[in-house]
């Protein structure tokens, strides 16, 4: 440890070091990482530095590795000239001599490999592995680190414009500089999702394994069997792409009959499917805004930029109101004649602060004021609803309950009365596409007149049956929406108890506020390296300045022990950066609906209450404990592969009256009862889930 004492000469360079008391310092060179027996919390803690991070992968001999997160090279030269150390301008002079940070850390990993050599081998390679920081050389050289700037140059020289001409490269360079000064800079972590173990992934690094808890597939339906055995039966007999636009080959029955389920699942008499949500939105914004003579748009100031893409495309006039405030946009609405074409729209559950839409009210302005209502329900499909068709389902949860599985619409819902709606595929279902539902003549007009629509190729045959599967799946089963809701309850009530602080809202999207650019990134990459979690920052542009926060989501699939492992790791992580809790936001008078003065907090309602959650009768599902497993209705799975007979055949049954799963899919032990039969998924996340007939 001796070599580590001389540390704090180095307080005044480095601003972890600075901050830290010398009490604190010396605890931590003198203690053992609990995780990395080889190294003690002070290295470990190094291995997140942008400086020290890249030299402390060490086997056997000094491995020069990066940290996928760091700054750019501008940055992280800034950083040091602010210190007193002035890298040279050429990076490939750059030498890690020059750094005290860098020269310290290379003698602390060299004694961390020396002393893990003789009796912990393989603890040391999982060492090398945090001291990469879940990324790699590579990933380091294109972040900016400039002890990799030379190989990175060596492979990627930099093209010099000619005198007198544009230097495209140099504008380049500067816009990118422009991001790194406002921290809004997007860094693509390496996440590969594992369908055994959902929601585990691995990172660059396969045997690198992390939690998952920001992922979009809320519902797992990713590898539901079902689907997966769907897909692989679609893929041996249909192959992978499409073969065309849907106007030359790529027009087949999987399309028609997805785009029949979806209309079914809205109740509305035709539906079309795009290649993401994003299309479908900017698609039919523009081309309804550019054939409505004199069209007006009236849009929410949180949409999502594929709407607001949208609506600049279609060259219409466009008026923003005021988040989800009704007053405003009926201000606004009236001061344009009631034969003035006009759109109003906007989102149910909106993805980055959970707040829900005040939809039937705006049905009510719409039909006030001679306008269509356009509703993009990416966020809610899957999710809300007894079928899963979001939230305007959801709002007349009986009638549509009631209802069942028929297509006919029910006069004076909700749902009903939306014009417009849009659709994922990608989110809770699990897959990728996007889709609207509206009338017959305004889906054949978007059909023949979108580009977006007209000129690309189509989704491939085993990407529509997937996702046809996962829809119906879900249309029969709330067992999963319903496990969520009851999660999402738990994990905002175990933030509450920690006074972390989270952005109020009654959706299942979990936003924990941070307040600070630079400290949500480190706080994302804090838990990636330290806890082996992944949650994504969001930072300015996706919400405003001095609201950014770590995008929580939860699933029906996190098991209760994870989740208390989220709460302690992000309890630590705000108490290792300092960030602000509740109490603190409610002595500043609150920011973005966190810490509001009490006589401004208002009760928000969960969009699941109780009594549709099974609370009231005691039917609500159980979040899962460490090694159970997730239920699969039997119903539900017979039902799906019912649709697919036509096109794929009938999946042979087995003895015990619950088909198999077979063709690369799952298949029913026949050991087991129909009530209970388990699923082998070979290559899925499912590899023993539970066939229940349990309607939770």
């Amino acid at each position: 440890m001796d070599r580590l004492s001389s540390l704090g000469r180095f307080k005044g360079m480095c601003p972890y070091l600075g901050r830290t008391k010398q009490s604190t310092l010396r605890s931590l060179c003198t203690s053992t990482s609990p995780r990395y027996p080889a190294l003690n919390r002070l290295t470990e803690k190094a291995t997140q530095c942008p400086v020290l991070g890249p030299v402390l992968s060490v086997r056997s001999k000094q491995v020069v590795a990066g940290y996928a997160s760091v700054a750019g090279t501008a940055d992280v030269k800034k950083i040091h000239e602010e210190k007193g150390v002035h890298l040279p301008d050429d990076a490939a002079a750059a030498d890690i001599s020059m750094c005290p940070h860098a020269s310290a850390a290379a003698r602390a990993a060299r004694m961390a490999d020396d002393l893990a050599a003789a009796k912990r081998k393989a603890e040391a390679a999982k060492t090398a592995h945090v001291a990469h920081a879940k990324g790699d050389a590579a990933a380091a050289a294109a972040a900016g680190c400039p002890f990799h700037a030379a190989a990175e140059a060596s492979m990627a020289p930099k093209k010099e414009a000619k005198p007198g001409l544009f230097d495209y490269e140099k504008f380049y360079a500067a816009e990118i500089d422009k991001k790194h000064q406002d921290a809004s800079y997007r860094y693509f972590n390496n996440i590969n999702r594992l369908a055994k173990k959902f929601p585990i992934a691995h990172t660059s690094e396969p045997t690198d394994e992390v939690e998952v808890w920001c992922a979009n597939d809320y519902l797992g339906m990713g590898n539901n069997p079902v689907v997966l055995e769907t897909m692989h039966r679609t893929l041996d007999k249909y192959g992978h792409g499409a073969g065309g636009t849907r106007n030359i080959a790529g027009n087949g029955a999987w399309h028609l009959g997805l785009e029949a389920e979806l209309a079914s699942l809205h109740r509305k008499p035709s539906a079309l499917v795009f290649s993401s949500c994003y299309v479908a939105n900017d698609a039919t914004l523009a081309t309804l805004g550019s054939k409505l003579p004199g069209c007006v748009y009236f849009s929410d100031s949180m949409n999502h930029a594929s709407m607001i893409q949208g609506i600049r495309h279609s060259g219409a006039k466009k008026v923003i109101f005021k988040h989800n405030d009704l007053q405003d946009l009926e201000m606004k609405l009236a001061q344009w004649p009631k034969e003035t074409p006009k759109v109003i729209a906007f989102e149910s559950v909106y993805s980055m602060c959970g707040s829900v839409a005040p939809i039937k009210e705006i049905c009510d302005l719409a039909d006030q004021y001679g306008a269509l209502t356009f509703l993009d329900e990416v966020h809610a499909v899957g999710l809300y609803g007894p079928r899963g068709a979001g939230v305007a389902e959801h709002l007349d949860f009986k009638a549509h309950l009631a209802a069942g599985q028929s297509p006919a619409p029910i006069p004076g819902t909700v749902m009903d009365r939306i014009d417009i709606i849009t659709g994922t595929l990608g989110k809770a279902y699990g897959g990728v596409g996007g889709y609207i539902a509206g009338s017959t003549d305004f889906v054949d007009t978007i059909r023949s007149y979108a580009p977006g629509f007209i000129f690309t190729t189509s989704l491939p045959p085993v990407t529509v049956a997937g996702v046809h599967a996962s829809v119906r799946y879900q249309m029969e089963f709330m067992g999963d929406r319903r496990l969520l809701g009851m999660n999402v309850r738990a994990l905002k009530k175990r933030f509450h108890e920690r006074d972390i602080p989270v952005v109020p809202g009654p959706s299942h999207i979990t936003p924990v506020l941070v307040g600070d650019a630079a400290l949500a990134k480190q706080a994302s990459d804090y838990l990636l390296a330290q806890h082996n979690i992944y949650v994504q920052s969001i930072n300015y542009p996706t919400v405003a300045r001095g609201e950014e926060r770590l995008r929580i989501t939860i699933t029906p699939r996190h098991t209760t022990e994870q989740m208390e492992n989220l709460v302690e790791a992000v309890d630590d992580t705000f108490n290792t950066f300092g960030i602000k809790r509740t109490e603190e936001w409610k002595a500043l008078g609150g920011r973005a609906g966190v810490g509001l003065p009490d006589e401004q907090v208002q009760a928000i309602p969960d969009i699941w209450n109780d009594e549709q959650l099974g609370v009231v009768d005691g039917t609500a599902p159980k979040q899962l404990r460490a090694g159970e497993k997730h239920y699969v209705d039997s119903k539900a799975v017979k039902i799906t592969r019912s649709k697919f007979d036509r096109l794929l055949g009938k999946v042979e049954e087995t003895e015990v009256g619950v088909p198999k799963m077979r063709t690369g899919g799952a298949f029913v032990d026949p050991a087991t009862t129909a009530a209970a039969a388990t699923l082998v998924v070979p290559g899925s996340a499912l590899h023993h889930a539970t066939v229940s007939n349990n309607p939770n």
